[in-house]
């Protein structure tokens, strides 16, 4: 099937940055939009930025200004550059990836497994 391994997660400093990575492996066709996702306990999952296969990004207003994804299509990889990082960012961030994984199959949402960002001083 489809695979999506996070990395990047940690503890930082208020201010600081992180930068998150996400790869995508197994039976792929087409990848389509990815983005990240984060939680906090007893809230529901919330978009952080998203992206396209042709570079189009949106991000939440929270984030704006701080944080920018990317990608890398030919590695299949998504990032997430994170900068001024506030105790309010700290969360369990996920990464999601909406993946054909044939020529004939629709799209289907694949999640990483999550990675812990947190901020604190």
């Amino acid at each position: 099937q489809v695979q999506l391994v996070e990395s990047g997660g940690g503890l930082v400093q208020p201010g600081g940055s992180l930068r998150l990575s996400c790869g995508a492996s197994g039976r792929i066709f087409r990848i389509n939009t990815m983005g990240w996702y984060r939680q906090t306990p007893g809230k529901q999952r919330e978009l952080v930025a998203a992206i396209t296969s042709g570079g189009s990004s949106n991000y939440a207003d929270s984030v704006k200004g701080r944080f920018t994804i990317s990608r890398d299509n030919a590695k299949n990889t998504v990032y997430l550059q994170m900068n001024s990082l506030k105790p309010e960012d700290t969360a369990v961030y996920y990464c999601n990836a909406n993946i054909e994984t044939t020529r004939y199959s629709i799209t289907q949402p694949f999640w990483g497994q999550g990675t812990q960002v947190t901020v604190s001083s």
